[in-house]
């Protein structure tokens, strides 16, 4: 993998760039800025993900750039592993920390073997329905805006995904760190509020941070600060 520093963004044939995602930031913003800093030095070219990353969610995004942007789909398919913290004892509409908290209810009844059985429970095929806070297409809508201006489409067609490996490393209630390996198409979103929902006191995702899409690990991943000084350095040795 490449490493900050040795990492090739020039190639007339194209790239695939490994990027650390900011908190907050959504990926369109990421491949904006990427985007932008080719165009200023000179060398514009075709910039895409290969994968969403929530506002919420940091860590491992990977960018493909020219001609490589014709192999996005190759990457898509793979496998994500995430690390993350599930905050039990209350809901949000979103499913994350972007909407406020409600149904407060008390977790110090909960074991750490329970939650852990629990977790187990979830590893397997299963069908899922994505969330309304979601970039999926209702009749040419974006449920996310459906959800912005107070509607609910209840029939939001489930998908079947696979749950790799859902493993509980830390507890320190009402907080449950984890750790999770699933297949394209599965939202973390909703494995926390089904989580918090099977044990009964309702639970949503606090943090998620993504470390790996297949076989691409966070730590071969550049900062975006990082990746547009890279093309700028790169740039003027070309020129």
């Amino acid at each position: 993998m490449a490493t900050e520093g040795s990492i090739s963004v020039l190639s007339e044939e194209g790239d695939f760039l490994l990027v650390d995602k900011p908190l907050d930031w959504t990926s369109f913003d990421v491949v904006a800025r990427v985007r932008g800093a080719y165009k200023r030095n000179g060398s514009p070219r075709k910039v895409g993900h290969c994968g969403t990353l929530d506002p919420k969610a940091t860590g491992l995004l990977i960018l493909a750039t020219g001609r490589k942007t014709k192999s996005i789909s190759s990457l898509e398919i793979l496998d994500k592993e995430y690390d993350g913290v599930i905050r039990l004892g209350a809901r949000t509409a979103s499913h994350d920390s972007e909407s406020p908290e409600f149904d407060h209810c008390d977790t110090n009844h909960l074991s750490e073997e329970q939650l852990k059985a629990v977790a187990a429970s979830f590893v397997g095929m299963r069908m899922q329905q994505p969330p309304m806070h979601s970039a999926v297409w209702h009749n040419g809508i974006r449920l996310y805006e459906l959800a912005r201006r107070g509607h609910e489409v209840k029939e939001r067609k489930s998908r079947q995904i696979e749950i790799h490996r859902f493993e509980i490393t830390a507890v320190s209630l009402p907080d449950v760190h984890f750790t999770l390996r699933v297949s394209k198409g599965a939202y973390v979103r909703v494995i926390a509020h089904e989580f918090g929902e099977l044990l009964g006191v309702g639970g949503y995702l606090g943090s998620l941070r993504r470390v790996a899409i297949g076989e691409y690990g966070i730590e071969g991943a550049m900062s975006v600060t990082g990746l547009v000084e890279e093309i700028s350095r790169a740039a003027a040795i070309e020129g």
